[in-house]
Formats: C-alpha cells, structure tokens, sequence
C-alpha cells in the first residue's frame, strides 16, 4: 500500500503562482511514476504532468510551458510549480503513484486549486 500526502494548492489570482506537493509514504520507492492530474467540475479526470524514475517528464500541451514537475526521489515527493496560472487551471488536483509497469496504483486525496479571474 502507498499513501499519498498533497499540500499546497488555494486560491489565487490569474497570473500568479502555486506550488503543489506530493509525499509518498508506505510502500512506495523511486521504482515509479508519479505525477498530477486534475479534475474540473463537470469534466473527467486529466493528465497534468507526470515524471518517471528516471526523471523523464510528461505535459498536458496546455500547460507546457507554465508548469513543471520536479521529483525529490530520497522523500518520495513530486512536486508541481505551476506559473501564470489561467482560471481554465481551477480543479482538483491529485497526486498518482503507480509502477511504470502494469496496472493500478495509488491516489492522493486531490487539493483545490482555485484561480480567479
């Protein structure tokens, strides 16, 4: 089993910044992915970003540019520094933790981001 721990998000304004955080606890290692995706009322679920264990990262194409994923591999922390934030980025967001082989994996409990026009 893997827990996972999120901080950071809240409201802001557009334009402004926030930096989310991701801790792994319990079975978790380096051998993984992990990443972010979020959620916007009435939308399903997306892929924001997403590094591996060998540091390669992924983007959503609309947030290249603005977001980036880091990963803290002796903590088991991800995070996401995401810049000039847009309204459009308001969602939940939630950490993932998963093998980079096979299915399942594990979710955080989502953080609200709120960007305010």
């Amino acid at each position: 089993q893997v827990q996972l721990v999120e901080s950071g998000g809240g409201l802001v304004p557009a334009g402004g910044s926030l930096r989310l955080s991701c801790t792994a606890h319990g079975s978790a290692d380096s051998w993984s992915i992990m990443g972010w995706h979020r959620q916007a009322p009435g939308k399903q679920r997306e892929l924001v970003a997403t590094i591996s264990a060998g540091g390669t990262t992924v983007y959503k194409p609309s947030v290249e540019g603005r977001f980036t994923i880091s990963r803290d591999y002796t903590t088991n922390t991800v995070y996401l520094q995401m810049n000039n934030l847009a309204p459009e980025d308001t969602a939940v967001y939630y950490c993932r933790w998963r093998r980079p082989t096979g299915p399942g994996g594990f979710w955080g409990q989502g953080t609200q981001v709120t960007v305010s026009s």
